[in-house]
């Protein structure tokens, strides 16, 4: 993918005295007190305002924060414990601009924060008039927001089709890197788990894979559906049973490769679903009619780990089980465990994913963790992002 990056520009010395506005993904999660309670994607900004600051540019931040009315600012959208936290990260001053879309005072040298961009009317259409406003803000324009590079919105395409340059900062170069490696050029064998409680939300997702993964591990009420499609008593189990037929198509279409959709051969099941639900370990064929399967049994997570451990690259979105509670963690905690052992190139997404990765300790051995939930998917479906679309016709002039 040809695309102008901000590195290179400022290596060239080409961000010296400019005006550089960087949208950021700071959507952080707020306690009731309106702290942040998970910082992740504060602290991934970071390296991009940092390298902006150090190649003497005039620094403008922006981000999203929650779901604000365009037009009317609440307090509650306010990213001031964003700033706050940057302003400890950074070890200087971040002023957050209310206001600031016909105007930024900032300095070279200098960092600010702009208010939540959603609150811009225009801002979720992609309104022309805002969008050459805030091309006129900045010299600049520097993409470093991979989960809102599935959205056409002012700060993420508007401004690129504007400003007199458009770049893609250090975290959408590494995810576009990362997403290249894992689906344009993979090594093989590939091996693509998805994972999740409805097959409707992934289908389409689970078609384009189809025909281009070598192994399709499904999890979660999705392998549920896919269990009645191969026959098997799920008993009251989270599944759709009108989508029987588009699994087995997704079956058949990987069958028609010589590759295959593992299905479950033990799972874990409860009565109710429960932290504290008594757990039983159950031929996949003995599924009662009351029983609830949440989890894959030990003898399906030691098939699947060990086809993990053979795998040439690595595609993981979603728990195969539920693994918030601790009887019914096995599954995911093996796969896990699979992927930081292998040498596969392994790239995960999703947040409940990202949260299966900091609980059981392997951030460090995954190849890579992308920031971003639809973005990740829809590059997975096979679609092209706005924000990356825009960013390459920017740079091939």
């Amino acid at each position: 993918m040809n695309i102008l990056r901000f590195s290179d520009l400022c290596a060239q010395g080409k961000a010296q005295g400019q005006r550089v506005f960087i949208r950021a993904d700071l959507n952080v999660p707020l306690s009731d007190t309106g702290e942040i309670t998970e910082d992740t994607r504060v602290r991934a900004s970071v390296p991009c305002i940092e390298m902006a600051l150090k190649a003497g540019a005039a620094v403008m931040v922006t981000s999203h924060l929650g779901r604000p009315t365009e037009g009317q600012f609440q307090p509650a959208d306010s990213l001031a414990p964003v700033a706050r936290r940057l302003a400890e990260l950074l070890g200087r001053e971040v002023p957050l601009v209310a206001d600031w879309v016909d105007g930024v005072q900032v300095q070279p040298g200098q960092v600010v924060l702009l208010e939540n961009c959603r609150v811009n009317v225009g801002e979720k259409k992609n309104q022309e008039a805002l969008a050459r406003k805030l091309a006129a803000l900045c010299d600049i324009f520097v993409n470093d927001a991979f989960g809102t590079a599935h959205r056409a919105e002012g700060t993420t395409y508007g401004i690129a089709q504007f400003a007199p340059v458009a770049c893609a900062g250090p975290l959408l170069s590494a995810e576009i890197d990362a997403l290249q490696k894992a689906l344009a050029a993979p090594a093989q064998p590939l091996v693509a788990i998805v994972a999740g409680s409805k097959v409707s939300t992934k289908l389409t997702i689970l078609e384009a894979l189809a025909h281009k993964v070598d192994q399709l591990i499904v999890g979660g009420g999705i392998a549920n559906t896919f269990m009645l499609a191969a026959g098997l008593k799920i008993g009251k189990s989270l599944a759709e049973p009108d989508l029987v037929d588009k699994a087995k198509a997704v079956i058949d279409a990987m069958a028609a490769r010589g590759a295959q959709v593992p299905i479950p051969t033990d799972v874990v099941v409860a009565k109710t679903f429960a932290a504290d639900a008594p757990a039983t370990i159950k031929a996949a064929t003995d599924v009662a009619d009351d029983d609830l399967i949440l989890d894959i049994g030990p003898e399906t997570a030691a098939r699947l780990a060990a086809q993990l451990k053979a795998a040439g690259t690595i595609v993981w979105n979603g728990p195969v089980g539920v693994f918030e509670f601790a009887a019914f963690e096995n599954g995911t905690r093996t796969i896990a465990q699979a992927i930081a052992e292998s040498s596969a190139f392994s790239i995960a997404g999703g947040g409940d994913t990202l949260a299966a990765i900091a609980k059981y300790g392997i951030e460090d051995r995954v190849g890579y963790i992308s920031t971003g939930g639809g973005a990740f998917l829809e590059v997975l479906e096979g679609k092209t992002l706005p924000a990356f679309e825009i960013l390459e016709k920017r740079a091939n002039g």
